[in-house]
């Protein structure tokens, strides 16, 4: 890596830095894009897969701390995306390594200013961490530019409206409906999916089940899509809050019990909202590849991967409407939904992440089954 790779200057000056709403400065350099971005912050416990970290739609308007203090040794292959670009607002790490891997393709910093994404090294991450799990997520202006006064990126913080009540999905859905290679027969059923803010991976695991996929705008009708003549409808993972997306609830109450539905993440949310149910907010939220979850009815743990600041509220459900089917073994919020009188199950966690590695995968077989 080259000299001026290494920002010494930077380094040494420390003119960047995170401004947190709580008053809070955290000092570094910058990695990344030379921009300013708010966001909300959160913590990451992944020691890899940065990259598809990076590419998640879901992490749309969230500044991403990850607890591993190395970071960057994988570089950037552009085949490990989950999307066709960076979706986090902006990235914290304590240090930013050159890649040391046969796959890279660019260096992570090369990546991220490719990509506008600001970014902070030199942060101790794992005390911003425990800040954030004993106080709670918290609204910040990364400000990797320098430029602006801390104080005065603090009152920016303050300022932002953040995430609750906020429809992110809109954001990142695809404008325009396609459909995902798969080596499925023309007459092969088809799977449409949601999208408020599909991993790719999501899409690769529903070919390989022999579905032909078609993927639509988060804000298609029920009309919409039973104008496709469907065999199954999957709502796809997204960011921040469900409750935001009244559009969304109606379109999933307005297809139970004509087609068979399976969500995950926001889409296990909004399947909660549509069968009677409210969401709210986790005081920190759960992001990692390592959270253990229990299927109630088999009694087996899985090992999953997640990112979601809001859950489906136990005590909103009708049991007649919803059975709780998984749960998190961290603090028992809901991982898991199975609806009493219609084919539509929903999961939290995302089971094409395969961070057990495969332990959550089967459940796209079993989303196959429901059409017979």
């Amino acid at each position: 890596m080259s000299a001026a790779a290494w920002n010494w200057a930077e380094r040494r000056e420390r003119r960047a830095f995170l401004a947190l709403a709580d008053g809070t400065v955290i000092r570094g350099w910058s990695c990344g894009a030379a921009e300013d971005r708010l966001g909300e912050v959160v913590f990451h416990t992944a020691m890899t897969g940065v990259e598809e970290i990076l590419t998640d739609p879901s992490y749309a308007g969230q500044i991403v701390v990850l607890t591993m203090p190395e970071t960057g040794n994988t570089g950037f292959n552009g085949e490990d995306h989950e999307s066709a670009a960076i979706q986090a607002a902006g990235l914290v790490v304590r240090e930013m390594n050159p890649p040391s891997n046969w796959r890279s393709r660019e260096t992570l910093p090369e990546a991220l200013s490719r990509g506008g994404v600001p970014a902070l090294a030199g942060a101790d991450t794992r005390a911003l961490t425990v800040m954030l799990r004993d106080g709670g997520t918290q609204k910040a202006f990364l400000c990797a530019t320098g430029d602006l006064p801390p104080e005065e990126a603090i009152e920016k913080a303050r300022a932002w409206e953040g995430l609750d009540g906020q429809d992110y999905a809109s954001k990142v859905s695809t404008p325009e409906p396609y459909d995902w290679p798969s080596k499925a027969p023309a007459d092969a059923p088809l799977a449409v999916v949601l999208d408020f803010g599909v991993k790719r991976n999501t899409l690769r695991l529903l070919a390989e089940q022999g579905f032909r996929v078609r993927v639509l705008n988060a804000r298609s009708s029920a009309a919409d899509v039973l104008a496709l003549n469907p065999a199954s409808v999957l709502l796809s993972n997204g960011p921040a809050d469900p409750a935001a997306l009244p559009y969304a609830v109606k379109t999933i109450r307005d297809l139970l019990g004509r087609v068979p539905l399976m969500g995950i993440c926001l889409g296990h949310q909004l399947l909660g909202l549509a069968l009677g149910g409210k969401t709210r907010r986790l005081a920190f939220g759960h992001h990692g590849g390592n959270h253990p979850v229990m299927d109630l009815r088999t009694k087996t743990v899985e090992v999953t991967s997640q990112n979601h600041n809001y859950v489906v509220d136990p005590d909103s459900l009708d049991p007649a409407a919803a059975e709780i089917t998984h749960i998190s073994l961290n603090d028992r919020t809901v991982e898991g939904l199975q609806a009493q009188k219609f084919p539509a199950f929903s999961l939290q966690y995302h089971p094409e992440a395969a961070p057990g590695p495969r332990d959550a995968v089967a459940a796209f077989a079993r989303f196959r089954t429901l059409i017979g």
